[in-house]
Formats: structure tokens, sequence, C-alpha cells
């Protein structure tokens, strides 16, 4: 499938190591989006994980299901999330980050350049 992808819902591409998602604008997402972007991003991901930067300033609201399927099932081959946002802590993502209890480490982040240094800082360690 090459290194980038994107469907109605998001764009998906892995550069030095990252892979990058970002959220198509005024998204309502619900279970079965949530299912069809995690199924696309494996694919991307042929088997490998990543880190992943996530721009979720596109996304308006989630039902508790779909954060429920991102947060577990739809961890899959993720080893930290960097969650790019508008304001410092968006109910939404408080929803997802307090309730939904991701798996993996999730961090929250309103500058694109420091999400993308703790992902980075976390290759580091790795190495």
């Amino acid at each position: 499938m090459g290194h980038q992808f994107e469907n109605e819902y998001a764009q998906f591409w892995i550069e030095d190591g990252i892979l990058y998602f970002v959220y198509k604008q005024d998204l309502h997402l619900d279970l079965a989006m949530a299912k069809e972007i995690v199924k696309a991003r494996l694919d991307l991901q042929d088997g490998v994980a990543y880190p992943a930067f996530c721009d979720f300033r596109g996304v308006i609201s989630t039902t508790r299901y779909a954060r429920d399927y991102f947060a577990h099932k739809g961890s899959a081959l993720i080893k930290a999330v960097a969650l790019l946002v508008d304001t410092p802590k968006p109910k939404i993502v408080d929803f997802y980050t307090s309730l939904n209890k991701p798996k993996i480490p999730t961090q929250v982040f309103t500058d694109r350049e420091s999400a993308i240094d703790y992902l980075k800082s976390l290759q580091d360690k790795a190495a």
C-alpha cells in the first residue's frame, strides 16, 4: 500500500520512523468510522509498530464507542501517541485519556513541534 494513505476521514503517512495521522475537518466520529480508520492504518503499517503523531484538531465529536475502540483495539501496533489539539484539554480528549484509558502512553499537546519532539525522545530511549 506504500507509505501514505488517505480516505474520507484522515491522511496517514510514515516518515522518519513516526506514523503521522491527520484527521480531516469537521468530523463526528462513530464506531464504524473508527473501525475503518484503524483498518486503513494497520494496512499502511504492514505489521510494523510505530509511535504516532495524531492531529486531532479536525474532530468535533466522538461517540463513547469510538473512543473505547481507539483506546483498546485501535492501539494495535502503536508504541505511543502524541495528540495535537487546539486547546489544552478539550473535553473529547479528556474523556479519551481519563475514561477510556488507552493501553499505550498518550500525551496531549497544543504545539506540533513539542508533540514530535516527545515521540522522537521515545525513539532515542529505545535505540
